[in-house]
């Protein structure tokens, strides 16, 4: 199946190259428009404060800014061509890099450090409870490999229970509906969740530190050709989180909005969502043999995936990292 998806995605990123609407279609080096895509994350909501308050303009960048209600479209619209940077986590790009992909990540978003959550029912109270019992999660992304995390842990597999795959907030939805025993989700639905009465987390990215790190990747052709465009988008990056601290209130009002929460359910995210400062940025580009080392998690994540057969084989991790853009950003 995999190879089907990656056939079709060849397929596509051909047609695409004829008719893009971002930098495909530029001259190499000539400016041009960033199609950027986001999704439901408190990490990437950001990018939606920087719109509002016209930080991409500052920085001397035109962006086509996309929100996507489902994160799985976001990450096939990346790999077909169709944007050309996305939000999304290592453990995705990793997987889409193993489909063929040329992908590039620039810059380090944040850490997941609990806003990625296992749900269960009332009466359920560790994950080694969840044998013979139903999780909903949304198939092949981070919060199904939060979940096989958190089953190896406790000593189980993916087949000591069912797994019921849905787009996270149907998942969600399922569960307050009583559909399943637990979920795996990330926030805001994670509060869908929680609204059922009794639900607790029994398990969190909190628990597997710097498992789950998020990312601004691009298309690895288009950073080649317009690198003065991938420079601005990182430096708004910066610009943004600096505003966003200068103007909390303001910045929480804006985000909590496009997620669809109250300002006060978005205030419960913080700790959750560790968003990486420029120092951190360094430390994590910089080869290492911990956790903190992206270059180290990509390697655990990769042998992880092929173990648990969410790929066929290794992704090649040659230039998937690159730090020049974070170096020269001066926040």
């Amino acid at each position: 199946m995999r190879r089907v998806l990656a056939a079709a995605a060849a397929f596509v990123l051909l047609s695409a190259a004829a008719c893009s609407e971002g930098g495909d279609d530029a001259e190499a080096g000539a400016p041009t428009t960033v199609r950027l895509g986001f999704s439901a994350w408190p990490g990437w909501f950001p990018w939606q404060v920087a719109q509002e308050q016209g930080l991409f303009a500052k920085n001397g960048v035109t962006v086509d800014l996309k929100y996507f209600d489902s994160y799985t479209d976001s990450l096939t619209a990346l790999s077909t061509g169709n944007l050309d940077a996305n939000s999304q986590t290592l453990n995705d790009t990793l997987s889409s890099v193993s489909g063929g992909a040329k992908q590039t990540i620039v810059l380090v978003n944040d850490n997941s450090t609990g806003n990625d959550q296992i749900i269960a029912r009332a009466g359920i109270d560790t994950v080694a409870d969840l044998k013979g019992r139903t999780v909903a999660v949304e198939q092949g992304t981070v919060d199904h490999y939060l979940l096989l995390l958190a089953l190896r842990k406790a000593g189980l597999s993916e087949g000591d229970i069912t797994v019921k795959a849905l787009l996270t907030d149907a998942a969600a939805a399922a569960f307050v509906a009583g559909q399943v025993d637990a979920v795996g989700a990330f926030a805001p639905f994670t509060t869908t969740a929680l609204g059922l009465a009794g639900s607790k987390a029994i398990a969190t990215s909190a628990d597997f530190p710097g498992a789950i790190p998020d990312h601004l990747v691009f298309d690895a052709d288009f950073v080649k050709d317009h690198p003065k465009e991938v420079q601005a988008m990182v430096d708004t990056w910066f610009d943004t989180i600096a505003w966003i601290a200068a103007n909390k209130d303001a910045a929480i009002a804006i985000m909590a909005k496009k997620g669809g929460v109250s300002d006060a359910d978005y205030k419960t995210y913080d700790a959750g969502t560790t968003i990486f400062t420029h120092e951190q940025n360094l430390a994590a580009f910089t080869p290492g043999q911990s956790a903190a080392n992206l270059d180290f998690q990509a390697r655990s994540i990769a042998t992880f995936l092929v173990d648990a057969k969410l790929v066929d084989e290794e992704p090649p991790l040659d230039g998937l990292f690159d730090p020049t853009f974070v170096k020269a950003a001066t926040p």
